[in-house]
C-alpha cells in the first residue's frame, strides 16, 4: 500500500472521526421544521457534496425559506455540541497517525464538511498536530467526486498526486481520490455498509479499521 507513497490524505467524517451517525439526524430535524419528509435517499444524493453545495441542492429542491448562508449556519449550530463533545476518532486511527508522524510521512485532511466543524472536532480530540494541511471542499470549484479538493491538498503538501495515498469511507470520496490519480484505501463505516461492495470495487484497498494497515 505504501509503495512510492510520500503523503497520506484523509477524508474527515466516517474516515478519521466517527460522525456520520449524526448528520442524517440533523437533516431529519431540519426538514421537520418545514414539514418536509426526509428519506435516506437524500443522504445518498448529497454524498461528497461540499457544505455549500448541499445547502444549494436542498434549497433548490425543497424551496426552503432560509437563505443558503442561514441554512449552513443552522447546520453548524446543530452539529456544534456533538462535534466538540460526542464525536470521537475511528478505532485505531490515532495510533496510525502517530506511526505516520514517526515515519515522517506528511498528512492532510480533505473534507466536505465546514472548516469550523472540522477544526472544532480535530482540536477537541487533539488530532490537529498530525495534519500539515487541512482543507475543505468549500475552497474549490467542485465537491467530491470531482478531484479538486484532493488535488488542492496534494499541491499544498508539495507532493505529486501519484505519490499520495487517500483514505475515504464513501463511494463519492473514493472516486474523488481516483479521479485525482491517487491510490485509495476504502475504510469501513457503519453508515456506508450498504455500499461495501461498491467501495471495494472502486478502491485499491479496503480496511475494516486502521489496525490492519501496519
Amino acid at each position: 500500500m505504501f509503495d512510492n507513497i510520500e503523503a497520506v490524505i484523509f477524508d474527515l467524517d466516517g474516515t478519521v472521526i466517527d460522525s456520520m451517525w449524526m448528520w442524517e439526524a440533523i437533516d431529519v430535524e431540519y426538514f421537520a421544521r418545514y414539514n418536509v419528509p426526509f428519506t435516506h435517499d437524500y443522504q445518498l444524493a448529497i454524498e461528497g457534496m461540499s457544505f455549500h453545495e448541499t445547502a444549494v441542492f436542498f434549497k433548490e429542491k425543497f424551496n426552503f425559506p432560509d437563505s443558503i448562508e442561514k441554512m449552513k449556519a443552522d447546520w453548524n449550530d446543530m452539529a456544534w455540541h456533538k462535534y466538540e463533545y460526542e464525536v470521537k476518532p475511528k478505532p485505531g486511527v490515532v495510533d496510525f497517525l502517530k506511526k505516520l508522524k514517526d515515519k515522517g510521512i506528511p498528512c492532510g485532511i480533505a473534507t466536505s464538511n465546514s472548516r469550523e466543524l472540522c477544526m472544532l472536532c480535530l482540536n477537541a480530540n487533539d488530532l490537529t498536530q498530525y495534519f500539515s494541511e487541512i482543507h475543505t471542499a468549500n475552497e474549490v470549484a467542485h465537491g467530491k467526486p470531482s478531484p479538486d479538493i484532493y488535488l488542492l491538498v496534494a499541491e499544498k503538501l508539495g507532493v505529486k498526486p501519484a505519490n499520495c495515498l487517500v483514505f475515504e469511507d464513501v463511494p463519492a470520496g473514493i472516486m474523488a481520490g481516483k479521479n485525482a490519480q491517487m491510490t485509495v484505501c476504502a475504510v469501513e463505516d457503519d453508515f456506508s455498509m450498504e455500499s461495501t461492495e461498491e467501495k471495494k470495487r472502486l478502491a485499491d484497498y479496503y480496511i475494516r479499521d486502521y489496525k490492519e494497515v501496519f
